[in-house]
């Protein structure tokens, strides 16, 4: 009987469990700002829907556990997801009388570890399935569509956090777009430097060993000291110099924090490429010498070309890591989704730190999932 359970649904099914019968489905609290009460599955929901919720997510456990076939378990995974998502959104008005508007309901421990325990088995899936990145690519599309459905049906809009969402829809998309654009410019501006000193470091064993020991100790300088080295300096020159000062340049705001960005994205981006081009076999470089190709020509059409792929994991590396980073940017005024985080901590208004966490997380996973696909693709254009 051993022999016939799958390791990974073993784990699965513990976490599931766990969540559906000794955590909190939904919390119900007074007021966004006071503890509120954890409510079960069973008690959060009308009768019918918590039959459905515990007969489904019990057999989508079953499947986890037993070694079924990678499809089958695809789609229970994916079903479970569904389901989850929809029996949430079910909870506010059936905990909630219609007269109260101070109320708020949110997802509880038993939700997020239930929802973690079908994420697991979805993606052992798509790792068992070998789908390649076209299928993943449509598989996030698709997850986009389901979301972006969810929310423009107001099935959600019972929720604590959409709640907050609407009370700063605006700002929300303002801080967003900053978000996108600390992580985005810092990202360009390293590729922009790095990768021609990349390209000189492969050359130049010299400049090499001095630059890189350098971006390591840089990347070892902890983010908020980082932040906070970039102020007085600054602070310092935007007071010098009227032309810095009205560019925008000054010790807290946006500069600080793209400039400590950048900084942390030279290392992957500078180390990948020495890496990438060091992989280049020294066999078709002399075959495109032969051919009467430049230095230039041979950087250009052979080189890079084949040393791409390691060059992007270099710039998923930074993209995923300055995504998370940006958050905290906003403690200096660097704007972004972090700014929802540290008001949310301040005034432990913990659904507005959510507002902040969640849109941080989509978009690191929509990131990684997009490069990890140029990576795949560009690899096969190699061979």
């Amino acid at each position: 009987m051993t022999a016939r359970l799958d390791r990974v649904g073993v784990v699965v099914a513990v976490i599931a469990v766990l969540g559906m019968d000794w955590q909190p489905f939904a919390t119900l609290k007074p007021n966004r700002l006071i503890s509120g009460q954890g409510l079960s599955l069973s008690a959060s929901l009308p009768t019918l829907w918590a039959a459905i919720g515990i007969g489904v997510l019990s057999i989508a456990t079953i499947v986890a556990v037993l070694r079924t076939g990678a499809l089958l378990r695809l789609a229970t995974g994916i079903g479970s997801l569904l389901l989850l998502a929809i029996l949430i959104g079910i909870v506010p008005a059936t905990v909630v009388p219609p007269e109260n508007t101070y109320a708020r309901v949110s997802p509880a421990s038993g939700f997020w570890l239930m929802a973690f325990a079908f994420d697991v088995l979805t993606t052992d899936a798509i790792a068992k399935l070998r789908l390649g990145p076209l299928a993943r690519l449509a598989m996030l599309a698709g997850a986009v569509v389901a979301v972006a459905v969810i929310l423009g049906s107001g099935h959600w809009d019972g929720l604590s956090i959409l709640k907050e969402y609407a009370t700063n829809s605006q700002k929300f998309w303002r801080e967003g777009a900053k978000h996108i654009e600390l992580a985005l410019g810092s990202l360009a501006a390293a590729v922009v430097i790095g990768l021609p000193l990349g390209v000189a470091c492969h050359r130049n064993a010299t400049l090499r060993g001095i630059t890189l020991p350098v971006l390591n100790i840089i990347q070892t300088v902890p983010s908020m000291a980082m932040y906070g080295l970039m102020i007085v300096p600054l602070g310092l020159l935007a007071a010098w110099s009227p032309l810095a000062a009205s560019l925008g340049i000054r010790g807290i705001g946006t500069a600080p924090a793209l400039i400590a960005l950048f900084l942390y994205s030279l290392l992957p981006v500078v180390a990948n490429t020495v890496v990438g081009l060091g992989e280049v076999r020294r066999s078709v470089v002399e075959a495109a010498e032969g051919m009467g190709m430049t230095r230039h020509q041979r950087l250009f059409q052979v080189e890079l070309p084949l040393a791409l792929p390691v060059i992007l994991t270099g710039i998923r590396i930074v993209l995923v890591q300055n995504i998370g980073l940006v958050t905290i940017a906003a403690l200096i005024g660097g704007g972004g989704f972090g700014t929802f985080v540290f008001q949310g901590i301040g005034q432990a208004a913990t659904d507005l730190v959510l507002l902040g966490a969640v849109p941080t997380i989509a978009l690191a996973f929509t990131a990684a999932v997009l490069l990890d696909a140029a990576i795949e693709l560009s690899e096969r254009r190699r061979l």
